[in-house]
């Protein structure tokens, strides 16, 4: 389904070294997300020029904080700068489709949801790999312990969060543990909520940085450090 340009929302795309794709997937996503925030987290290569070139805001981090961080600067930025009614948590790599993000935000508008997550197990579009499978579901049986939402994707960064909700999340865990930190603090709204299925692109580029397995063991590890 095609959908018409989504203006009352905003992309927050965190970026650490994603010279070689950036440029390309938010190139593709402005064509249906027109205002996207790249906060480039202390890139050593060109990543914030190439960001810039695709027509994305940029908003840099002298130095690697992590990518918790990097979220909830893209979130002041979208509180403090625009009126945008809908943040989107979006990935650099390629792994997200903008479909399915516009099929997000279109079921908030619709059923009045303060957020939705995107959950790769809702269907058989996305097939992860069986560590990855052991390691998330590890990390789903702890979210569901932590707050009560009983979600298939604890750990999908492709995210759709109301305005209102958004201004209730301060993000604390720097590191890849943000993802839980999120979950609970937008449980602790009471705002209605969705899973929806999404497909997670693992892209030759995503599989050779090694990021999916090696992120969903950060994860866990910054959940049993904190």
């Amino acid at each position: 389904m095609r959908h018409e340009t989504i203006t009352d929302a905003w992309l927050v795309v965190p970026v650490f070294n994603e010279a070689e794709v950036v440029a390309d997937v938010i190139t593709e996503a402005r064509k249906t997300f027109p205002h996207v925030v790249c906060v480039d987290d202390g890139s050593g290569d060109e990543s914030a020029s190439e960001a810039l070139r695709a027509g994305a805001v940029v908003v840099s981090h002298p130095i690697n904080l992590g990518q918790g961080a990097a979220l909830q600067t893209g979130f002041d930025y979208i509180t403090a700068f625009t009126d945008a009614a809908y943040a989107i948590t979006f990935d650099a790599d390629g792994q997200h489709d903008p479909a399915d993000a516009a099929a997000m935000v279109d079921r908030a508008r619709d059923e009045g949801l303060g957020f939705v997550f995107g959950s790769r197990f809702m269907d058989r579009r996305t097939r992860p790999g069986l560590a990855k499978r052991v390691v998330l579901g590890t990390a789903i049986v702890g979210t569901r312990l932590a707050t009560g939402l009983r979600l298939t994707d604890a750990h999908n960064g492709l995210r759709v969060i109301r305005r209102d909700a958004l201004e209730t999340v301060s993000l604390k865990q720097h590191g890849m543990a943000h993802a839980s930190e999120i979950v609970t603090a937008l449980a602790a709204t009471g705002l209605p909520w969705a899973e929806h299925p999404v497909h997670i692109r693992y892209t030759d580029y995503s599989r050779a940085k090694g990021q999916s397995l090696l992120n969903s063991v950060n994860i866990l590890a910054d959940l049993i450090l904190k």
